[in-house]
């Protein structure tokens, strides 16, 4: 249970840290509003650090249900804790990102753009091509579970100091790869805010593009968790 509670936190961090830089950047008379990419790519880095570091003593800090099937499948995790896990962090990014919309209140009522309101709480594509979309969620996550593997690994494990290079390694990704789809790298972070978005919004959610940042990240998990394995054969 404990565990399960500090996964929730976790994911709830990352997603304060997250949603909040967007709604900064992109909602109308905020104080970062116009701020860019690099603006938004740094804070989602900075809830990644925050959010891992709090949880990892705790629960393994997976805060992502592409890690916690990656690690169910290397028998790093039991497969029976992963259902718990996954329910842990859509619930905490979906509070997450709640709380971001009670902080952002007069903004979003401020704003007309129904686009720019769910940029805030969910991704979506630059130029729609579910294929390439699909595409670039797989890549981005393969990446971020071929990483973190390593940065994890006893050899290079810093404890709750991995929160330091898996937050540069969500950077790099956000940075490199994030122009086209917004990098989800994560089925929580993106299904539990569009929850979020349909109670509070209430108008242009795109459940049509849902699917793509959960398929994605699972798709790109595997394939990391597999890549990793296969060169760690004894």
């Amino acid at each position: 249970m404990q565990a399960a509670v500090y996964e929730f936190i976790g994911t709830a961090i990352i997603l304060l840290f997250g949603s909040g830089v967007v709604a900064n950047v992109v909602l109308n008379h905020s104080k970062g509003q116009g701020g860019g990419w690099i603006v938004i790519t740094f804070g989602w880095a900075m809830g990644v650090f925050a959010g891992v570091f709090v949880a990892a003593p705790y629960s393994g800090a997976h805060l992502n249900p592409a890690v916690t099937l990656a690690l169910a499948y290397l028998g790093k995790f039991a497969w029976a804790n992963v259902w718990g896990y996954m329910l842990a962090q859509t619930a905490g990014a979906f509070a997450g990102s709640a709380v971001v919309w009670l902080a952002y209140k007069n903004h979003f009522d401020a704003t007309t753009d129904a686009n720019l309101k769910l940029a805030v709480f969910s991704t979506r594509p630059s130029i729609r091509s579910l294929g390439y979309n699909l595409l670039t969620e797989t890549i981005g996550t393969f990446i971020l579970i071929f990483g973190v593997l390593h940065i994890v690994a006893p050899a290079n494990a810093l404890g709750a100091l991995d929160a330091l290079p898996v937050a540069l390694l969500v950077l790099g990704i956000g940075l490199a790869l994030g122009g086209p789809t917004g990098y989800a790298i994560n089925p929580a972070r993106d299904l539990g805010p569009r929850i979020a978005h349909t109670l509070l919004i209430r108008e242009g959610t795109d459940w049509g593009y849902a699917w793509v940042p959960i398929v994605g990240p699972v798709i790109g998990s595997a394939l990391g968790a597999m890549a990793w394995h296969f060169l760690h054969l004894p």
